[in-house]
């Protein structure tokens, strides 16, 4: 089955400031109560929409640069972190001012989802192709007669050996 990638942009953003991308990554798959705080899993999600990722630049050190910057204790880091250690940290490690890499960062364009569309079947989608059961209809899953026991046990006079009288 071959897949058929799409992607798309989470939520339009203009790319005019940092924070806004920012919030962007944040609130990417959050629904409606998604706070401004990134954790680590959006920050990974972050680096490699913005295209960070790279062999100089991994996701292992996308992941120890997030363990180092975060307040001890806590699972999140609010956008001054970010904005304060995180893009100086990055743009060390990919060896780069940090103006170019928010410049990188803008230009990137949010968060994207990929998922797969399923190819067309013939014998599934088109109805005029079933055969069988599916096509003729087949028997009930509804018993009728069997609400109760007595419908189901015979009661009928019998004699000794069983024989109905």
């Amino acid at each position: 089955m071959a897949d058929a990638r799409r992607k798309s942009s989470a939520r339009p953003i203009s790319g005019e400031n940092l924070q806004e991308v920012f919030e962007t990554f944040c609130a990417f798959g959050g629904g409606a109560n998604a706070k401004a705080e990134m954790d680590n899993a959006r920050f990974a999600k972050f680096c490699k929409d913005s295209k960070l990722v790279d062999k100089k630049f991994t996701s292992t050190d996308c992941d120890l640069i997030f363990s180092k910057i975060k307040a001890k204790g806590e699972r999140k880091i609010p956008f001054a972190t970010f904005k304060t250690k995180a893009i100086p940290e990055i743009a060390a490690k990919k060896g780069m001012t940090a103006d170019e890499l928010e410049a990188r960062i803008l230009g990137a364009g949010g968060p994207t989802s990929s998922g797969t569309k399923a190819d067309a079947v013939k014998f599934h989608d088109d109805k005029d192709q079933y055969t069988g059961v599916y096509k003729a209809g087949g028997p009930t899953n509804v018993d009728v007669g069997t609400s109760d026991l007595s419908n189901i046990t015979n009661r009928k006079d019998a004699d000794v050996r069983g024989v109905q009288k």
